[in-house]
């Protein structure tokens, strides 16, 4: 199991300076992994990241979440035809710097929608996120489709919808789970684990708290959700993910509405959710001794 951070927790630019900066953050706070993330896929640079991941010894992810001009729900074919391209070429990224997943919301736009998808839409998103699993493959890249809350896509917004829609996907599509999102959406942090793991397709973790500030401050009942991964033997990513103003771009925060601020000081969060995730992933171990 690689424990991560999100890029975001340490920057809002991932030019060269960004990059340094969040890589080396994230080795510095003691994370095996980072989850950096495609915002800018015309002008990024996966060339540079990957020498400096590898300069610092650390696995890769990337994410992102789709618009409305990329949205692969949309019944316009050029609309989905975007997508899939940024997609593509999102996939020849992770390649380059060496990843092995791709996650997010990956299968709409990131957004809040005023009506509920058109079975025409999700059909498209279906096909497209099949073709693309396929050339994913090819690399030795997995998709994994991000459960987001109902403010930031109208597809799916529990892991039981997530394995519904995967039901009209061919290819390795795994369910991506956060517990900022299961915490407003699901009945329990225990089930959704499990049903994803049953159905074998449980292949990111997101780690956040309700607030999305410091680990343990929130309402997320992260005691129950650390024991199912332990219980069901997940073995996937599990990555930190917070936000904060101090940090990334008014634009970004805007998008992400973070309205106000829980922290300002990366390093010091960053250090603190690496304690608590394997503290926490320790504990549930113990509990085979009782």
């Amino acid at each position: 199991m690689l424990i991560g951070a999100h890029g975001l927790v340490f920057t809002g630019t991932f030019d060269e300076a960004g990059l340094r900066r969040a890589i080396e953050g994230t080795k510095h706070a003691g994370f095996d992994l980072i989850e950096i993330p495609l915002m800018d896929a015309a002008g990024f640079d996966s060339a540079l990241a990957g020498r400096m991941l590898r300069d610092n010894d650390l696995a890769v992810t990337a994410s992102l979440g789709l618009t409305a001009a990329t949205d692969l729900t949309s019944e316009d074919p050029a609309v989905v035809a975007a997508g899939v391209s940024m997609l593509e070429r999102c996939l020849d990224h992770v390649a380059t710097m060496g990843g092995d997943v791709l996650c997010g919301v990956i299968y709409s736009a990131m957004g809040k929608y005023m009506t509920p998808p058109t079975a025409k839409g999700t059909e498209n998103s279906q096909h497209a996120i099949s073709a693309l699993a396929a050339k994913a493959a090819e690399r030795g890249i997995r998709l994994s489709l991000e459960v987001v809350n109902r403010y930031e896509s109208n597809v799916f917004n529990t892991g039981r919808g997530a394995l519904g829609y995967l039901d009209g996907v061919d290819g390795d599509v795994s369910v991506h789970l956060d517990t900022y999102h299961m915490n407003i959406e699901e009945s329990d942090f225990f089930q959704p684990v499990r049903d994803a793991s049953k159905a074998g397709k449980l292949g990111y973790v997101h780690i956040g708290d309700s607030h999305r500030g410091y680990l343990g401050t929130g309402t997320v009942d992260f005691a129950t959700f650390f024991r199912a991964l332990h219980d069901v033997a997940y073995d996937g990513p599990v990555v930190f993910e917070s936000f904060s103003s101090a940090v990334v771009s008014a634009e970004l925060s805007n998008t992400l509405g973070i309205w106000r601020n829980l922290w300002q000081d990366s390093d010091d969060l960053a250090a603190h959710a690496n304690r608590f995730i394997r503290d926490a992933l320790h504990a549930v171990r113990t509990i085979d001794l009782h």
